[in-house]
């Protein structure tokens, strides 16, 4: 068990984070792009048991949060916080699990807190650079996790630097009074391996 304090975040806890930490692989060795609140980190740390956990963040509030969240938790010994961008962050050790819930709106209003902004808009971190840098950081049998809301599909899609979702997964979260179609807000979680990933990475 464990607590999550979120007022020094731009993102708040919400439905698709929950949904993302209880349905991702894991590994030994795990990375989570964009961590807020730290919360899947935690998730990820709780249900694997022998895994250690780099969690990293753009925001400095955030990873500020993050950090107290798990020095508060029993799983401070294995989960690392790091102010970074995922575009300038480097690691020598490649990674089993990559987890992310991106910043993934495009073209669209912008929220009038900034904080709030950069982790919903893709701004700072595009579709394509975070496919670049799960392709750089994760093991040749690693597997990649993301979750987005069902309406940002194409996009994603789109950014992918392989041809095809060939041996991929895609899990369809419903609210729990409908059934089809799918709420607006549902989410979608595609699971690539590394080769899939490697199959076509596109030049810029």
């Amino acid at each position: 068990m464990f607590d999550v304090c979120q007022g020094r975040c731009g993102m708040k806890v919400g439905t698709d984070g929950v949904l993302l930490g209880a349905w991702a692989r894991g590994g030994r060795s795990i990375l989570d792009i964009g961590t807020g609140t730290g919360l899947i980190a935690l998730m990820m740390a709780q249900r694997f048991a022998e895994a250690r956990v780099t969690a990293i963040d753009i925001d400095v509030e955030a990873c500020a949060q993050a950090e107290e969240n798990i020095q508060n938790s029993s799983f401070a010994s294995r989960i690392d916080v790091e102010a970074s961008p995922l575009q300038d962050f480097s690691c020598t050790e490649k990674f089993d699990s990559v987890v992310s819930n991106p910043p993934f709106f495009v073209d669209s209003l912008r929220n009038p807190d900034s904080r709030r902004s950069v982790a919903r808009h893709a701004d700072t971190l595009s579709y394509r650079d975070l496919f670049r840098g799960v392709v750089s950081l994760i093991s040749d049998d690693g597997e990649f996790s993301a979750v987005i809301p069902a309406e940002c599909l194409s996009r994603f899609v789109a950014g992918l630097p392989c041809r095809s979702f060939d041996g991929s997964t895609l899990r369809r979260a419903y609210h729990p009074a409908q059934t089809c179609p799918p709420l607006s807000r549902s989410f979608r979680l595609p699971v690539f391996t590394v080769g899939q990933l490697r199959g076509d990475v596109a030049e810029p």
